[in-house]
Formats: structure tokens, C-alpha cells, sequence
């Protein structure tokens, strides 16, 4: 049986110990600094994205998967004789997908599977990680793929940012600039509707407050969420927080594993710092 290679752009936001744990491999995106380009998690961190955009005064700009790097890759696994699962952030948010089936047609890679997640930053690694596992119970890569795209309207992404202005300048959200000039300083709950980000219930008062208020208006969801897994995904959030996230849900006895992970450049590149989703499948 062939070895079946999981893939997913930077965006899905893992951890580097889930992604050895899972053997997952990653294609980075590229964030652009004026004119210069860096890898997503190689050659840039979130911090120094923050004190950039600071400085500068303005926000990076972000750009697909490299159809180099992606080549190389995708030509390697296929050497190897290994089929390929591609997980890549929402066709309606970037071009990466696109970029993965151009190297598919070039290498005439047949078992190279190209899935748009219909989502971002843990929202994909929620699907990253199933994908794995059914992998490891014996599916083809067909079967997973199939089952992936079955299920990948359930996964319910969603977050509080804390500056809207970097939401507003990525212009990925268009309700968030038509609040940027009000003067409530409010704080809108951002969620993935079809591949989307849409601007829900809005919050105003302290980060932290805001935080809790978001993750308690979800208990219902959250309790009939499929229990295998949540993930609470920030973008540099004070550690007291993102505890206090993890103690209610832990408090729900409900989910048998809850991860952290913080998000990588790209996604912090469009919320800005300050931002903390809770990410999980509904129930089935």
C-alpha cells in the first residue's frame, strides 16, 4: 500500500510537535515586507511582523504558496511513490490552492489530492489532523479525501480580534472597516461562513473580559461539538488568558483533548496581536 504524504500550507497554524507527532508536511506562505518576501515560519516570526507593521505603520501583505517550492516538493513525494493529501487555506482568501493544481497538472501526479479547506488557521488543522488519523487507520487517500470534503462544513472557526486595524488594512473582512472609525471601540467576533470571514456579535470592553464572554456565548455549540478535539488559537495572547480559556473549557468535561497553538505569520499578519479563536468540529 502507498504511503500516504499529508500536506497543508503554513496557514493551518500546527505546532511543530503536532506536526512530528502527525507527520504532517508544510508548504509556506510568504509574507511581503515592502519588497521583500519571507517564508511563513522560516524566515519571519509574528513578534517581528507586529514590530514591522508598528514601525511602518501599515500591515504586510501576504502571498500564496511558491510554485518552486511547491514543485519540489510535490516532486519528491511523487518520486518516492507516495500518494499526496493538500491542505490549503480558503480558495476565497488566497490563490494557494490554485498554485498546488498547476503543479499537479505539470507533474501529471495523479494520486496528488489538492483540498480546499474552506477555512484558515486551526479551522484547516482541525481537517490536517482527521485527515492523519484516517490515514493511520488504513483509508485511501480517495476514501480520506472524500470524507474530508463530506465533513469540512462542520468545523466552526471563529475568533475575537483586539486591533481592527490590521483586519481592516489585510481587507479580508469588509464589515470590519465600516466599524474601524466608531468610537465604541468595539470588538466584533470574526467567523468562517463558507470559506469566508464575516464579522458577528461585537464585544467592547478589556481584551481579556472580551475573551471570556466570547468563549462562554459559544457553551451551548460547544457542548455539542464532537468531542475529540478544540483547539485555542491566539496570536500572542498574555498567558492568564489563554489559561483561562483552557479552565472553562476543561470545566465543560466534554472534549477529550483541548490544544493551544499559537498562530503562525500569515493569520497574524491579518488579525494583528490580541486575537484568541476557539476552533472545533460540531457534533456529527
Amino acid at each position: 500500500m502507498e504511503k500516504i504524504r499529508i500536506t497543508a500550507d503554513s496557514t493551518c497554524d500546527l505546532s511543530e510537535s503536532l506536526l512530528q507527532q502527525y507527520e504532517i508536511s508544510i508548504l509556506p506562505l510568504n509574507i511581503v515586507l515592502d519588497m521583500k518576501s519571507y517564508s511563513d515560519g522560516e524566515e519571519i516570526s509574528p513578534d517581528e511582523i507586529y514590530a514591522w507593521a508598528e514601525k511602518m505603520r501599515k500591515t504586510p501583505k501576504t502571498a500564496a504558496v511558491s510554485y518552486d517550492r511547491a514543485l519540489e516538493a510535490a516532486s519528491a513525494f511523487q518520486k518516492n511513490g507516495e500518494e499526496m493529501i493538500f491542505f490549503g487555506i480558503s480558495e476565497a482568501m488566497s490563490t494557494t490552492c490554485n498554485v498546488m493544481r498547476m503543479v499537479k497538472e505539470e507533474l501529471n501526479y495523479t494520486d496528488m489530492y489538492v483540498i480546499d479547506s474552506q477555512n484558515l488557521s486551526t479551522g484547516i488543522g482541525l481537517q490536517v489532523l482527521r485527515a492523519a488519523e484516517l490515514a493511520g487507520q488504513g483509508l485511501s487517500a480517495r476514501e480520506i479525501v472524500t470524507r474530508i470534503e463530506r465533513e469540512r462544513g462542520r468545523v466552526r472557526a471563529s475568533f475575537v480580534v483586539e486591533r481592527l486595524d490590521y483586519l481592516a488594512m489585510g481587507g479580508r473582512c469588509s464589515a470590519v472597516a465600516a466599524l474601524l472609525g466608531g468610537k465604541l471601540k468595539l470588538k466584533p467576533r470574526i467567523e468562517v461562513t463558507d470559506g469566508k470571514m464575516q464579522a458577528g456579535k461585537k464585544y467592547r470592553g478589556n481584551q481579556d473580559k472580551v475573551i471570556l464572554k466570547y468563549v462562554q456565548d459559544m457553551e451551548g455549540q460547544l457542548r455539542r461539538a464532537d468531542p475529540h478535539r478544540v483547539f485555542i488559537t491566539h496570536s500572542g495572547c498574555e498567558e492568564a488568558v489563554i489559561r483561562s480559556v483552557e479552565e472553562y473549557l476543561k470545566g465543560l468535561h466534554h472534549f477529550e483533548e483541548i490544544l493551544i497553538t499559537r498562530a503562525g505569520g500569515v493569520i497574524s499578519s491579518h488579525c494583528g496581536p490580541g486575537t484568541l479563536g476557539v476552533l472545533f468540529y460540531e457534533g456529527g
